[in-house]
């Protein structure tokens, strides 16, 4: 590991003014990503500020009649939150399908968003890898990619975004809040994360000085009908093959509003609003599920060993949207 220098910030402009000085600077919280990375010489940042003193770590109502999740809230004290359980039960148990109960405990939500994008080749630093050094190539492409993307690929990359919790997010359509020299905005979720194009290495549209302080949820959390589906190799402790984050609005049998995001095939969660709008105001049947699935998956493209994901992310979100369907406020 990189000799660093470290420091805890007292607040949040005391945070980004730090940061701001070095552009090799990191924030830190709970580390469950950043220190692993360090540990193999793929991070290596010269300074770490420490932000685990910072307010950022309450559950509050907003204005609009959602849930502000604070930025140092952890994935377990979200997943088990009374008012996340109750009123965005996707949310909870797409964060308790992912990691371990020890890294859920010290994992941050904003660190989640942050976590690096998955690939063999990305943590092997013996061979060639876009993301790591760009220019270098993509050794996936034409190397074992079995748990590789299948959808907004590029030829510099095919990595897959390894978070649980934004694909539920992303089907929420959450709203990410960050503070940087220049002041404070709001990125919605879909907007947070980036296809990887000919810059793989940039994985999200936060600016290098920038601290995410807050996720906003919405009023609407589909609480009655929705699943979060994880399919992988074995039953627990692994990255998703595909998951699938599904919520439903019905009135009687007939889809009023659909949400669907897909996880484990893409560099982003994956998902398409025009495709969703198939299903408004038609009956909730497996017919018209498939049609859905159908979209979701125009112009996959397989490298091989992972080609079978286009079949599995179909019938994976037909399965989640029938879930949702059957399924009423049973967490």
């Amino acid at each position: 590991m990189k000799s660093f220098t470290y420091t805890r910030a007292s607040d949040i402009t005391d945070a980004v003014n730090e940061v701001a000085a070095d552009k090799e600077a990191k924030f830190i919280a709970g580390g469950t990503n950043l220190l692993d990375l360090m540990k193999i010489q793929i991070e290596r940042p010269s300074h770490l500020v420490d932000i685990t003193r910072l307010a950022l770590n309450t559950i509050e109502e907003t204005e609009e009649g959602g849930l502000r999740l604070g930025a140092l809230v952890t994935n377990a004290d979200t997943a088990y939150h009374e008012q996340v359980e109750r009123r965005y039960p996707l949310l909870s148990h797409a964060i308790l399908a992912g990691a371990t109960a020890q890294l859920r405990n010290m994992a941050t939500d904003g660190g989640n968003l942050l976590q690096r994008t998955r690939c063999y080749y990305f943590y092997d630093t013996d061979t060639p890898c876009n993301k790591r050094e760009p220019g270098t190539g993509c050794s996936a492409i034409e190397g074992y990619n079995r748990d590789l993307a299948i959808l907004g690929t590029s030829e510099f990359c095919i990595a897959t975004h390894p978070s649980d919790m934004a694909v539920a997010l992303a089907a929420l359509e959450a709203k990410v809040h960050v503070t940087g020299k220049s002041g404070e905005r709001v990125i919605p979720l879909s907007e947070f994360h980036r296809l990887p194009g000919d810059t793989p290495h940039i994985e999200t549209n936060l600016k290098p000085d920038e601290i995410i302080t807050a996720i906003d949820l919405p009023a609407k959390g589909f609480a009655d009908h929705y699943t979060y589906l994880k399919l992988r190799d074995r039953a627990s402790y692994a990255f998703a093959l595909v998951s699938v984050a599904a919520a439903l609005r019905l009135e009687g049998d007939t889809v009023k509003e659909a949400r669907v995001a897909l996880g484990g095939v893409a560099h982003k969660p994956w998902r398409l609003p025009e495709a969703e709008a198939l299903l408004k105001d038609q009956p909730a049947t497996r017919e018209n599920f498939q049609k859905v699935a159908v979209a979701y998956v125009m112009g996959a493209k397989g490298y091989g060993d992972n080609t079978f994901k286009i079949e599995l992310a179909k019938r994976a979100i037909v399965r989640a949207l029938e879930q949702a369907r059957d399924m009423e406020g049973k967490l």
